[in-house]
């Protein structure tokens, strides 16, 4: 089992930053991978990006290339999300996930209980 926690949403103007942080405990590396996605209002979950444990690899979806970074601790089992020149179409529920390393969601059966980020214009 593995257990997520999502911090750091909350209401910031666009042009803003923000950190988002999850917290894994559990058999965190019975999973190789860290996904982050998110899900505004009427819309279906889509990919952010993703991390790997071990060496870090990472992968990110278009609409955040440039302005989204993911990092992770693995001693800490912390994971992070970077979020700099927010735009008001960011602002959705974000949700850190445990699997493979990929944009799919079928990809990941971990989730945490997601993070609310509002961008203001």
């Amino acid at each position: 089992q593995v257990q997520l926690v999502e911090s750091g949403g909350g209401l910031v103007q666009a042009g803003g930053s923000l950190r988002l942080s999850c917290a894994a405990s559990g058999r965190t590396f019975s999973r190789n991978a860290m996904g982050w996605f998110r899900q505004a209002p009427g819309k279906e979950r889509e990919f952010v990006g993703v991390i790997t444990w071990g060496g870090g690899s990472t992968s990110y979806a278009d609409s955040g290339k440039g302005r989204f970074t993911i990092s992770r601790d693995s001693a800490k089992k912390m994971v992070y999300l970077q979020m700099n020149s927010l735009k008001p179409e960011d602002t959705a529920v974000y949700f850190c996930a445990a699997g493979g390393f990929g944009s799919s969601i079928s990809l990941y059966d971990y989730w945490g209980q997601g993070t609310q980020v509002t961008v203001s214009s």
